[in-house]
């Protein structure tokens, strides 16, 4: 096997100056292959008072084929639906992850929808990475006691391709990590050094969906059979 290396090319994107949509910053970005080969990147567009957008930009090389920059090419989702926007005027569509599905064939992002009621994980579909469909919020059913369907979420991820769940029915699989109350950062920094780490509950999680396409619109139930994945291990 070949040794790999580390080369650090440098920022490959940041604030445009004079863009409105950007003053706060531009970060967490998602990167895909589109359909006409070329590379582009989702990044979280941060606007004055943290009111964020999703862009769409796609990535330029140079002769020898290092990234040197981006084209940007507009914003794929802007803060439009209940579950996106704020009571205080704000909103956020943030942190996007895209996966090509190949069983349908179709674009997949997974992003965090910011309301006021908290962070929720989200979906929209797209052929070309170019016009985005929204499926709404993700919706999860409780399992072994522990609710998920109204609680904090974030930081999903969508696999490729059907994965079999407990049952051994293909399935959509996801990667998301629930902020179950109690469990926020803000809430555990002040505990002491000896606190009891729940790790059924600050955890990694896998969740499993069923999905169809009728007349190019995704349908998905309710995202069930959660596994726990990854869990803390220190204090």
């Amino acid at each position: 096997m070949s040794e790999l290396k580390l080369r650090r090319l440098g920022v490959l994107m940041e604030p445009e100056p004079g863009n409105p949509h950007e003053v706060e910053g531009v970060l967490n970005p998602a990167a895909i292959r589109g359909p006409d080969g070329e590379l582009y990147l989702f990044p979280r567009l941060v606007a004055r008072g943290n009111y964020s957008r999703i862009g769409i930009a796609r990535v330029r090389f140079n002769e020898v084929g290092d990234p040197v920059g981006v084209e940007r090419l507009g914003v794929a989702l802007e803060p439009e639906a209940d579950y996106e926007r704020r009571l205080d005027g704000g909103g956020g569509c943030e942190d996007p992850r895209v996966t090509y599905v190949e069983p349908i064939q179709r674009y997949i992002m997974s992003y965090t929808a910011f309301s006021s009621q908290g962070p929720r994980i989200a979906l929209a579909l797209s052929e070309d990475l170019l016009h985005w469909k929204r499926l709404g919020l993700a919706v999860f059913a409780s399992c072994d006691g522990i609710e998920f369907g109204n609680v904090d979420n974030k930081d999903a991820s969508l696999f490729p391709a059907v994965i079999p769940d407990p049952s051994g029915q293909p399935e959509l699989a996801l990667l998301h990590r629930p902020l179950f109350p109690g469990t926020r950062p803000e809430e555990t920094a002040c505990c002491p050094s000896t606190r009891e780490v729940d790790i059924n509950r600050e955890s990694i999680w896998i969740s499993y969906c069923r999905m169809t396409l009728d007349q190019n619109t995704l349908h998905t139930g309710e995202f069930t059979f959660h596994h726990r994945l990854a869990s803390p291990v220190s204090p």
